[in-house]
């Protein structure tokens, strides 16, 4: 059977997921930003966490995994990047890009997603199909750059938006409103763009998040090839164009 997945707001603007494994029973939690919506989630699904996968370092994906654990009554496997090992809470499995994960019966494998920082990964699940993104790849935008580069978070899109195109893209915050702002005023006459705000206002957080093919269509950062002539920089590279489309983010 597919992996169920759970969109769990957490804070002002996380997510939180449980990635569930019918078959086996065994349920992972992908970032914890706080632990108090995460147990009441897995209470009302009467699930039993088994695994917590982290994509990076930061507080606001890690800070609640602690009383976290103390709730759980048991403590869950935690997996998280060899290369972010120094500073992230203690890992029972630490992992390289291309590695194996698994829930359950379910198989994933580690991506590389450096950029918002160096040592972030993302977790691709074929049988979701979901990809858990972190702060990579998000929602009609991508994390800013914090401790990589332009190539460094150009090459990470890159290996993403090669999955299959019916890979739902799970990312770590609803920042939604905010690309999308930024999105019309780059790709003003992308209409799919808008139509996501739509849905996700009347859908709730799930809606948020869509499918490969749907964010390729509607993610500027992903299709700078077809936005160069209009940002003044036909005939540019790629990954030149990525990197004005993020500059321009960041001032936004």
């Amino acid at each position: 059977m597919p992996l169920q997945v759970v969109t769990i707001p957490c804070l002002s603007d996380n997510f939180a997921f449980l990635a569930h494994d019918p078959d086996s029973g065994a349920t992972a939690v992908v970032d914890v930003p706080e632990a108090a919506p995460i147990l009441a989630a897995l209470r009302d699904r009467r699930w039993q966490a088994t695994d917590v996968f982290l994509t990076h370092h930061h507080d606001d994906h890690v800070q609640g995994l602690e009383a976290l654990q103390a709730g759980l009554g048991r403590r869950a496997a935690v997996t998280g990047a060899a290369a972010d090992a120094h500073r992230l809470p203690a890992l029972d499995h630490a992992v390289r890009p291309g590695d194996a994960v698994r829930i359950g019966t379910q198989s994933g494998e580690v991506i590389d997603v450096s950029g918002h920082t160096v040592g972030h990964v993302a977790y691709h699940f074929p049988g979701g199909p979901a990809v858990f993104t972190g702060d990579s790849l998000m929602a009609l935008g991508c994390g800013r750059l914090f401790e990589g580069d332009a190539p460094m978070m150009w090459a990470s899109l890159q290996r993403l938006a090669a999955l299959p195109g019916s890979t739902r893209v799970l990312s770590g915050h609803d920042y939604l409103g905010g690309n999308l702002a930024f999105a019309r005023s780059v790709d003003p006459d992308n209409a799919a763009a808008a139509d996501r705000v739509a849905r996700a206002r009347t859908e709730g957080p799930e809606a948020v998040h869509v499918t490969l093919t749907e964010e390729i269509a509607t993610n500027p950062f992903l299709r700078p090839g077809e936005l160069a002539g209009a940002l003044g920089l036909a005939g540019q590279p790629d990954g030149a164009v990525f990197a004005e489309l993020r500059r321009r983010k960041d001032v936004f």
